[in-house]
């Protein structure tokens, strides 16, 4: 077994690097755009004026960063080459993404944002895999351009991650399907002109089946924004919303009817799995800085790093990176050679694991610093509150393990969901 980075790929990732070089990082310092990643970052980035929202000038730098990197052949890396994309694997994205993260907080990769100069494109992915002949003539040259773009309400205030027993319903009449009930944590609802809005339209309670996806214009009557909810991470842009009596006609049904969760699942995995490379490439990155402060800081004549008590716990951090970095790579290729629903439960181990060591690290790394680790002039409490939020939020670390008990025990089957092109 070979488990070197590919020629191929690590040529790619020097080609990213110089591009950050020589584009974004320039960029980053231009018109002291570096408020949004030092000290001033959270105040930078949020509009308290507007309820907490994010910055215009802060989303403004993004979009710019994201044409630059369109415009050099990257951003598109994952989409076919038809596209404009490179067909790029979930290892490729995989490293890529742990590649970006081990370097620290910047204008290349926003966690916070789901930013990066290599997209994950989900919705757009999304839209080649399931939506109609009409939806992908009228829909993917917009998404393409950054015209268009939809949000994604599942989840809702009652009932959190079991989105099966959900309340929203949406019922066919002689005007069209009318939908009613209400979302939470609809994240970037605050831009996006379409959400994609799920919706019990047979079935009962607890089924899988009988959820249908609808991209509803965000301006429809009776879709309405009741809240931005303040996180521990702010700026925000999750709100909660509610659907009264929403019409809309069978053009928006979006993968077809009663397949919305299975649809939803299908991308899970590449979410999840790229999810967890990016937060072992920030726990890394908080070991590096830790493991380079302790020796260039010097209290009572010698060195921080002598001392056993800063190295173990160190060397134990990095020993969790170094058998999570194995099965993470494996994990990907795996999903590209036999498919993404074959390793759903290493997926989840993955993604639970490496969401709780970013936070550990961290948190390492900020009691190593001492002080100085404590205040925004180090990253580190930045990327505590970021990845604190996914061991919640893409399946909760319990969903995560009660997925990967499923599949111990024989309760689940490692098989794509009904209706799910594997």
């Amino acid at each position: 077994m070979n488990f070197d980075i590919p020629q191929e790929l690590q040529a790619y990732l020097n080609e990213l690097d110089e591009f950050i070089e020589q584009e974004i990082k320039p960029l980053e310092q231009e018109n002291d755009n570096i408020r949004f990643f030092d000290y001033r970052r959270e105040d930078a980035r949020t509009d308290w004026g507007r309820g907490g929202l994010p910055n215009e000038e802060w989303e403004a730098l993004l979009a710019e960063a994201r044409r630059r990197a369109d415009a050099a052949g990257h951003y598109r890396y994952p989409l076919p080459r038809e596209y404009g994309g490179k067909d790029g694997s979930n290892l490729d994205m995989a490293i890529i993404r742990e590649h970006f993260a081990t370097r620290g907080l910047g204008l290349h990769n926003d966690l916070q944002t789901e930013h990066s100069i290599v997209g994950n494109n989900v919705g757009l992915l999304l839209m080649l895999a399931y939506g109609t002949e009409a939806q992908q003539k009228e829909w993917v040259p917009e998404m393409l351009e950054a015209r268009r773009s939809f949000a994604f309400a599942i989840t809702e205030p009652d009932h959190g991650s079991d989105a099966t027993h959900m309340e929203t319903t949406a019922v066919h009449e002689s005007d069209g399907w009318h939908i009613n009930g209400e979302k939470t944590w609809n994240t970037g609802i605050h831009k996006a002109p379409y959400d994609m809005v799920m919706a019990r339209t047979s079935g009962e309670a607890g089924d899988g089946h009988g959820i249908t996806a609808f991209l509803v214009p965000t301006d429809a009557a009776g879709f309405k924004i009741e809240e931005f909810l303040w996180t521990f991470n702010m700026p925000t842009d999750h709100a909660r919303i509610s659907l009264t009596d929403v019409i809309v006609d069978d053009s928006t049904v979006f993968g077809g009817e009663g397949l919305g969760l299975q649809v939803v699942q299908h991308f899970f995995n590449e979410n999840r799995i790229r999810q967890a490379a990016s937060s072992l490439g920030a726990a890394q990155y908080c070991i590096n800085e830790a493991v380079d402060y302790a020796q260039r800081r010097k209290p009572f004549g010698k060195p921080l790093a002598v001392n056993q008590g800063i190295q173990f716990p160190l060397v134990e951090l990095q020993t969790q990176c170094e058998m999570l970095r194995t099965l993470i790579h494996k994990t990907a290729w795996q999903m590209d050679t036999i498919g993404n629903f074959a390793v759903s439960d290493k997926v989840s181990m993955c993604n639970y694991w490496a969401n709780r060591l970013c936070c550990e690290a961290a948190d390492r790394s900020m009691q190593v610093h001492g002080g100085l680790g404590y205040s925004r002039h180090k990253p580190f409490e930045h990327i505590y509150r970021h990845h604190r939020r996914y061991r919640i939020t893409e399946g909760a670390e319990e969903i995560q393990m009660r997925r990967i008990a499923g599949y111990m025990f024989g309760f689940m089957k490692q098989r794509a969901p009904k209706g799910v092109k594997e």
